[in-house]
């Protein structure tokens, strides 16, 4: 049988995140001691391995407890499909940000000159594959991740400040 910090340190992982798995109600000790320590054998060791394996696909912990209570099951593959997908469309994101960047950073000019405008952001951004929707993404992406960076961007294409509060606003 092991403690918290040992079944933690067995995996690899920390103390806290064996609790809130607890917590949650993903893993449940084995026992517990008088003195209130939790003790976790095999079967609960197994039990946070798979907790691990669909925390390492990308899966939601709110999925996962379903997906552990079911043998190989129709709805458990088509959890695990639907993250393959949402991965997939991820990555397809990503490869067209960076294609964008790439566009410009083909035409440094752009940047240097203060030359990027809207319309040539826009035109760039199309040219790489990204449709409205995609751009939305982006800018919420960019507004969530770094919201100063992307006022300051935006402001670096002209845009007029009552257009870049309506972009934001849409971003968040």
């Amino acid at each position: 049988m092991l403690t918290v910090t040992q079944l933690a340190k067995a995996c690899n992982i920390s103390r806290t995140t064996v609790l809130y798995y607890e917590r949650v109600g993903l893993l449940q000790p084995a026992n517990r001691s008088d003195n209130g320590y939790r003790w976790y054998g095999e079967k609960e060791v197994a039990r946070l391995k798979s907790i691990l394996s669909y925390r390492s696909f990308g899966l939601p912990v709110q999925e996962i407890g379903p997906m552990l209570e079911r043998k190989k099951t129709v709805k458990q593959e088509q959890t695990l499909r639907n993250q393959f997908n949402a991965l997939e469309q991820e990555i397809q994101t990503l490869r067209q940000q960076q294609k964008a960047i790439l566009m410009v950073l083909e035409e440094p000019e752009l940047l240097e000159k203060n030359q990027l405008t809207k319309a040539r952001w826009v035109e760039i951004m199309r040219g790489a594959g990204f449709n409205e929707e995609d751009m939305t993404n982006w800018h919420k992406q960019f507004e969530k991740t770094e919201p100063d960076a992307h006022q300051e961007f935006l402001e670096s294409l002209n845009i007029d400040a009552d257009e870049i509060k309506i972009i934001r606003l849409k971003s968040r």
